[in-house]
Formats: C-alpha cells, sequence, structure tokens
C-alpha cells in the first residue's frame, strides 16, 4: 500500500474497505485461512496508517499463537486508530466479549469491527472496491 498524495503532500497510507459479509463468508469457504489472513490485514493497516499499536507480522503470530488475545486486541487497536485519527472510538477491547455468544457472536464482532475499520478508512478518503 503506498501513500497517497493530495495536492502533493504525502498522506498516510489508509486501508482497504472490505464488505464484512464478505469476510464472513471467505472465512467460513477457506475453512479459517482468509480470517487469518484478515487478521494479520487489521493489524498491519491500523499499524501503517500511525505507525503505533502491534504490526502485521506481531498480529499474524498472536493470532496463530495465542487467537484469545488477538480477538481482543484487534477491537482495540482499531479503537484506538480511530481515535488518534480525530474520530470516536467505536469499538474497544470489550467487544471481544462477543465472541462468547454461541453461534453469531463471532458473526456481530466481524461485522462491528469491520465496519469501524471502514469508517475510518472512508474518513481518509478510501473508496470501496
Amino acid at each position: 500500500m503506498s501513500p497517497l498524495t493530495k495536492g502533493g503532500v504525502p498522506m498516510r497510507p489508509i486501508g482497504k474497505i472490505r464488505n464484512p459479509a464478505v469476510v464472513i463468508l471467505l472465512t467460513i469457504v477457506t475453512l479459517g485461512i482468509y480470517g487469518i489472513y484478515w487478521h494479520y490485514e487489521m493489524f498491519k493497516e491500523t499499524n501503517e496508517f500511525d505507525k503505533e499499536g502491534v504490526t502485521g507480522i506481531v498480529g499474524l503470530l498472536i493470532t496463530i499463537v495465542c487467537g484469545i488475545v488477538a480477538i481482543f486486541l484487534i477491537p482495540w487497536q482499531v479503537g484506538e486508530t480511530r481515535k488518534r485519527a480525530g474520530m470516536s472510538e467505536r469499538v474497544n477491547a470489550i467487544h471481544g466479549l462477543w465472541i462468547l455468544l454461541p453461534f453469531v457472536g463471532v458473526f456481530i464482532w466481524i461485522v462491528q469491527v469491520q465496519n469501524a475499520a471502514n469508517e475510518l478508512w472512508e474518513a481518509q478518503g478510501a473508496v470501496a472496491a
């Protein structure tokens, strides 16, 4: 992801807008592989945006070694990135508790986290592909 320029002034890298339903569907179809990739991308994009928080590779390792930590860490990192960008937090670590809700909790979690990230990227000028 290369930095964009606006009027010749370099801007921060921004993440990709993703449809939460597509994230869920691809995670199911790939038996979780896309979900791991999505974790990596969420960590990478938020870290590259403001050089704060967990990097993509470290986030990937956390996801693989101790996934329960990543479930709380991703919404926290997205929320903190939103705050540093001057937006409301919208998601935080407590959103990881959605996973405890049988069957639908993981889907609610993905939708909330991805929508919060999408709003951040849209506010920075990203457009859906």
